[in-house]
């Protein structure tokens, strides 16, 4: 059975920095799409950055300042968040999506305050 573990959420200060990760377990077929997503309370579900082997993708709010990295070895994504501001706070999700299956993690916090 496969799961995604996050990490590296917490609490940080307007402009400061942080990395998450996350990792899957068990054994997964190909994974075609690698992202992040974030949930604010009172709001839906956002995409945040998706990786593959063709490329990124960024929300225009987070353009600049994430960046999204991978490691096919170690079936883990990275979310790299620089310069962080308050609406950024939310719950950071990951997602691995293969050619059968899409699988998320459980969630990590991310608290920036000003």
């Amino acid at each position: 059975q496969v799961q995604l573990a996050e990490s590296g959420g917490g609490l940080v200060q307007a402009g400061g920095s942080l990395r998450l990760s996350c990792t899957a377990s068990g054994i997964i077929s190909s994974i075609n799409v690698m992202g992040w997503y974030r949930q604010a309370p009172g709001k839906q579900r956002e995409l945040v950055a998706t990786i593959t082997s063709g490329g990124t993708n960024y929300a225009d709010s987070v353009k600049g300042r994430f960046t999204i990295s991978r490691d096919n070895a170690k079936n883990t994504v990275y979310l790299q968040m620089n310069s962080l501001k308050p609406e950024d706070t939310a719950v950071y999700y990951c997602r691995f999506t293969t050619r059968a299956y899409d699988y998320w993690g459980q969630g990590t916090q991310v608290t920036v305050s000003s």
